[in-house]
């Protein structure tokens, strides 16, 4: 993980975040000045950012919103207060509403991002400077550390490209926390297919059937804010096991991007995760993302436990090869 430290200074009122990278500085400040390549990183997992404005000088600004799984929106500007390229930058960090303007009771924040070279690549120092002891523990008990974190430990993606950073290795597991993880799959084929495969019950019942030997019985999918679903399978003859399935609502589409669920398996009284899934396309790939938050870490553990990331591997494959191929 890119990040080494994320330490609050009650006395000097900061937080500073240090994360080194494999890459050159020059590499480190093109990330964040192109909005395209922030929005896939600078919010935290479960929280994507939409840039709508970029305008880099100083004076200038920018406007981004991040969306939760449930659809809650949560805005934000930068003011740029100083470019020093390509070494660094300082804005004014500000929470606004839907109009661009400040939140009352929402501390605006002054934000320091500088880039250094390093024997083995750069360093970020990121410094955020508050103008009291409340704001500073205000946002940290609204998460602040642990979503710095989260936000920039996804940049090894984004810097490296996705045929580099994903291609070959499979589907990947990565624990976030006691409730979170995230899978990763890279697709060698266009968004909008992979979106398809994802969403429509023909293509469905073709590749998302794990392990050889099964078929996907039930497939009833209404792909719309509040629909539901319901998708079960049960083995071929010759295969051993129980036929099982999942039902769930949907909570938010961003078509071709990203779509949030809940999932429950059916005819149980298991408790609900929510599955947050995200797709991007980079040089004619795919990288689907998958966010699952479970209930508790023993709830995570047993459904990892069954051969879950396995089988969704197989089921990539199959994809590829039927689907795609």
């Amino acid at each position: 993980m890119p990040v080494t430290s994320v330490e609050s200074d009650a006395e000097a009122l900061t937080m500073t975040l240090i994360a080194d990278f494999p890459v050159g500085p020059e590499r480190l400040w093109a990330v964040f000045t192109d909005p395209r390549q922030l929005e896939r990183f600078w919010g935290p997992p479960g929280w994507p950012a939409t840039f709508a404005s970029f305008d880099f000088e100083p004076g200038g600004r920018a406007r981004y919103s991040m969306a939760s799984p449930t659809g809650e929106i949560a805005r934000g500007s930068w003011e740029f207060v100083a470019i020093d390229a390509p070494r660094g930058f300082e804005v004014v960090d500000s929470f606004v509403d839907e109009d661009g303007d400040p939140i009352d009771g929402m501390p605006a924040m002054r934000m320091t991002f500088a880039f250094d070279e390093t024997e083995r690549g750069s360093r970020l120092t990121n410094i955020t400077y508050f103008d009291s002891l409340d704001a500073l523990e205000q946002l940290t008990a609204m998460g602040a550390v642990e979503g710095a974190t989260l936000a920039m430990n996804q940049l090894d993606a984004v810097l490296v490209g996705l045929r580099e950073f994903a291609q070959g290795k499979g589907t990947r597991l990565e624990i976030l926390d006691d409730q979170h993880v995230r899978i990763t799959r890279l697709i060698d084929g266009p968004r909008e297919l992979v979106w398809r495969a994802h969403t429509d019950p023909d293509l469905m019942r073709r590749w998302m059937l794990g392990p050889d030997g099964w078929r996907m019985s039930v497939s009833e999918v209404d792909v719309s804010v509040g629909g539901t679903y319901r998708i079960a399978w049960e083995p071929e003859e010759g295969t051993e096991g129980e036929p099982f399935g999942f039902d769930g609502e949907t909570l938010l589409i961003d078509e071709p991007r990203r779509i949030v669920q809940t999932e429950h398996m059916t005819g149980t009284d298991y408790p609900s995760t929510t599955n947050d899934l995200s797709f991007y396309e980079e040089d004619g790939a795919t990288l689907v993302t998958l966010l699952i938050e479970y209930p508790d870490a023993a709830t995570r553990d047993a459904v990892l436990a069954t051969g879950m990331v396995e089988g969704m591997e197989q089921s990539f494959e199959r994809m590829e090869r039927v689907v795609l191929g």
